[in-house]
């Protein structure tokens, strides 16, 4: 079977040629990779591929980019080559030179006969000297779909960017996955270079940080890690969840953020859940995220999902009709990754079939997403997994009963059937007891604008949601 595949390639479609076998090998890994992975080292590759199709050449622009393309990505991008093809392919991964002198330097492997290394140690030694912002071109405030979900997340970045180191310091973003935090911080810190290109900016996901920590003190070179982190104008740093359980690393933190706020730089960090709801990270530290400005990116709403579909398919080059757009955005409902990649796969089914899109191309190409949604999320299992949660009974989700301890998990519940199903409001009233759909809707109105103002029922709303996901 070829599991993962687009579903064109899966069903035997032939590949016409070297570039669209390439580009279907591409289509699948943007499905995969998250969208800032995706941009960043295989987007930019170029593969030339032999007539015969005996042999990939990809080429890439320096041997950092080679050993970790090599070490992350070769395996599955080899793989997913023979899956498409239908036999096995040599591939080999080329530094491009710059200069007429430059050596050339190849690296070959076969999916059979290879096994890579799950990560790679030592990064910062291949990256070139100079100014190293990490900052993603691509992400920037224009290309950003503004809705209710990210509105106010978005003016406090926009603010920053326009006014570093003055209102909002910290500014503190945190959300689900997939919900475009990552985005918010380069493009701020886009804006603030295309102001300030003098300006230092540096772009760091928590586990490099940490990385970098542990290699100051083996190579005994804190007095460099401090001058780079230390004269920021602004750090931008993803994901500061993972700094529980590292004492060392919350202390140099802690002193690169005293000292950054000192100096009037300033910080915006991304968490999976607010700063008083990090676990395993010391209180002095939490005490500082939260001193700024802390906000929330949602779930995109309907509007929001249909804006963003029809926006990123036409930076790829195609139009999706309003119609498929709803269509898929009642369908895809967790986050802005979860919708690219649905986007992704249409595209690819449409351009391998030599098809429209279509509400019927659409329903095909996310067959398989749609198996699953409907046969993991129903209103049923909504409501036990609530009442588990508020540790209710079953039973309460139906009855007539009206205290708060029953009355609000079953509104979560209502909320969490029009979030993540199909069913209309008279037929989740129905569900519930034969209530009018109208309490249906208060219930929902009620769950909605309280999410966007309670910061522990966000984070409840978060774990029931992924629970019920799987």
């Amino acid at each position: 079977m070829n599991q993962g595949l687009p579903s064109s390639a899966a069903d035997g479609f032939p590949t016409s040629s070297g570039e669209s076998l390439w580009q279907s090998c591409i289509d699948q890994l943007a499905q995969e990779l998250p969208e800032q992975q995706f941009n960043t080292w295989i987007k930019p590759l170029v593969a030339n591929v032999a007539d015969d199709f005996s042999k990939v050449i990809i080429l890439v622009g320096n041997r950092f980019k080679l050993d970790w393309i090599r070490a992350q990505y070769a395996n599955r991008i080899a793989g997913l080559l023979q899956q498409l093809h239908g036999q096995s392919i040599l591939v080999e991964l080329v530094i491009t030179p710059k200069e007429p002198q430059v050596k050339i330097k190849s690296v070959s492997f076969s999916p059979e006969l290879e096994s890579l290394p799950e990560s790679f140690v030592g990064l910062e030694e291949g990256i070139p000297s100079g100014p190293r912002t990490r900052l993603n071109t691509a992400l920037t405030f224009d290309a950003l779909v503004e809705g209710t979900a990210n509105r106010m997340a978005r003016a406090a970045a926009m603010h920053v960017a326009t006014m570093p180191g003055q209102l909002y310091n910290p500014l503190f973003i945190y959300g689900g996955v997939g919900l475009g935090k990552t985005h918010l911080m380069h493009a701020v810190g886009n804006k603030l270079l295309s102001e300030r290109p003098d300006a230092k900016v540096l772009y760091i996901h928590a586990e490099q940080f940490v990385s970098d920590v542990v290699k100051a003190y083996q190579r005994k070179t804190f007095d460099e890690f401090k001058e780079r982190y230390h004269s920021l104008d602004l750090l931008l740093i993803d994901d500061v969840q993972f700094f529980a359980n590292k004492e060392r690393t919350q202390e140099e933190f802690f002193n690169a953020f005293e000292a950054l706020l000192a100096k009037k730089s300033h910080i915006i960090m991304t968490s999976d859940t607010y700063p008083k709801g990090l676990t395993d990270i010391h209180e002095r530290l939490v005490s500082r995220f939260d001193a700024g400005l802390t906000v929330a990116i949602e779930p995109p709403e309907l509007e929001m999902r249909v804006a963003i579909l029809i926006s990123k398919s036409r930076a790829e080059g195609s139009e999706m009709p309003e119609e498929v757009a709803f269509f898929v955005a009642k369908n895809v409902r967790s986050n802005v990754r979860e919708l690219e990649g649905a986007l992704r796969k249409i595209l690819a089914y449409s351009r391998f079939n030599q098809k429209e899109i279509s509400i019927q191309l659409a329903r095909d190409a996310l067959r398989d997403l749609l198996s699953i949604q409907n046969r993991q999320i129903s209103v049923e299992n909504i409501q036990k997994t609530v009442a588990d949660y508020y540790k209710i009974k079953v039973a309460d989700m139906y009855s007539k009963k009206r205290p708060a301890s029953i009355a609000r998990p079953r509104q979560i519940a209502m909320y969490l059937a029009k979030e993540l199903t199909q069913k209309s409001l008279p037929e989740i009233g129905e569900l519930f007891g034969g209530r009018d759909h109208t309490t249906v809707l208060h219930a929902v109105r009620k769950i909605t604008a309280e999410r966007q103002q309670m910061a522990d029922l966000n984070q409840q709303l978060h774990v029931l949601e992924q629970t019920l996901k799987g």
